[in-house]
């Protein structure tokens, strides 16, 4: 069995995390651009999921620390300023966490959305179907009314001001996971001083809408597995089952087709780790 080669596949993951020897994420600018060429990263590191971050390009491989002046922290600021501004896409997307996008990925994504092209009625149709919470249909029909809201004032204007905090989180996530809503901005509002403030998305952003309408589902799997595998070099299926929350059989259809095209070679083995790994054609020996 043909097996992958470990060095050459940390020159890579050092090269696209922005490890030493590379040079890190000094400015807003440098953010940005460190976004458009991977694609699409997590802000943080998330346990148990392999993504380059903005937390470890700017700060370096090392944990997320509690103290408020950590240099690496600077990264909020980044985030926080750029909200609205349309330099990348940002929400909780992937496996529900924070997550930047590229603007040219981003169609991709919303390629395989719940969105038909109808923000007014497209909700209602995943509620009917049970895709939709009764919590985040309140939020969307709000939003829909009353424009962009931060979350203080939109848990009250959607009545949810008694549903556990559990409950409206979970169906602010729904919302941002399948591309209806995105965080475009920070208000001074509750006990912090700090809120995000929401806007539905298909009508904040209306050129996703455009754009995704000329990709289908597969292009659209194949894209981001792709940037993936540029990303990480190596990983197994159910690691792409994992990050994108797919049904493994469409995972498995995706890297097949991957293979098949030459972009990536399956069958190989990873030195002192167990299965069947997939990787890209430069790393196998």
């Amino acid at each position: 069995m043909p097996s992958i080669q470990l060095e050459k596949l940390k020159a890579l993951r050092a090269r696209t995390f922005r490890l030493s020897p590379h040079p890190r994420v000094m400015t807003p600018e440098g953010a940005v651009k460190f976004v458009d060429e991977r694609g699409f990263v997590y802000f943080w590191p998330i346990k148990g999921i392999l993504l380059p971050t903005l937390w470890v390009s700017v700060a370096g491989d090392r944990p997320v620390p509690s103290e408020h002046d950590d240099s690496g922290n600077i990264t909020w600021d980044w985030k926080d300023k750029s909200l609205g501004r349309k330099i990348w896409y940002y929400a909780k997307i992937l496996r529900r966490k924070a997550t930047f996008i590229s603007l040219e990925v981003a169609p991709y994504f919303y390629a395989l959305s719940e969105n038909y092209g109808s923000p007014e009625d497209d909700y209602l149709l995943a509620y009917e179907e049970g895709r939709l919470t009764q919590a985040a249909r309140q939020i969307y029909e709000t939003l829909l009314d009353k424009g962009s809201l931060d979350t203080i004032s939109l848990r009250k204007e959607a009545h949810l001001q008694n549903a556990k905090e559990s409950v409206f989180n979970r169906a602010l996530e729904d919302l941002q996971m399948d591309f209806k809503i995105m965080p475009i901005g920070i208000a001074e509002a509750g006990a912090w001083k700090y809120a995000f403030r929401y806007e539905i998305t298909a009508r904040h952003m209306p050129e996703l809408a455009e754009k995704s309408r000329l990709i289908g589902e597969a292009q659209a799997r194949q894209k981001l597995v792709g940037l993936y595998f540029a990303s990480v070099g190596a990983a197994q299926v159910r690691d792409v089952t994992k990050l994108f929350g797919w049904p493994p059989e469409l995972a498995r259809r995706t890297v097949s087709h991957l293979v098949q095209a030459g972009a990536l070679q399956d069958g190989l083995s990873y030195p002192q780790m167990a299965g069947e790994w997939v990787a890209l054609p430069e790393l196998v020996d």
